[in-house]
């Protein structure tokens, strides 16, 4: 088994790479494209679809939920954590919780008369 660099691969090549590991997780646990789709109340083709890669992410998890693989998105993508001495910091500052990200500031440009 090759492992895929994500960084230089396409888009198109990282959905289709999840999509092939969605069929084999499928066919691992010995489910059809037909009985996945009845269990999950979608449309076969839109089982078809996730497994080339052409999938939403509604779909993935209605069918990671019925593969029993939800488990999966705590690799997927990690929840992320703050030290507590950066919390300690930012709450020194500022006890309000972060909502959004900053942008860069630009500065106003001054009209000359």
């Amino acid at each position: 088994m090759t492992i895929m660099d994500y960084y230089i691969a396409s888009d198109s090549a990282i959905l289709n790479e999840l999509g092939e590991r969605i069929r084999k997780l499928r066919l691992r646990n010995n489910i059809t494209q037909e009985n996945l789709a009845e269990r999950t109340l979608l449309a076969v083709g839109t089982i078809k679809s996730l497994e080339v890669g052409k999938g939403k992410l509604s779909t993935l998890i209605a069918v990671l939920r019925e593969l029993k693989a939800l488990d999966q998105l705590e690799q997927f993508i990690p929840p992320i954590t703050i030290s507590p001495l950066k919390m300690a910091e930012t709450n020194k500052k500022s006890p309000h919780k972060r909502a959004r990200a900053t942008g860069t500031k630009r500065k106003a440009k001054k009209h000359e008369p």
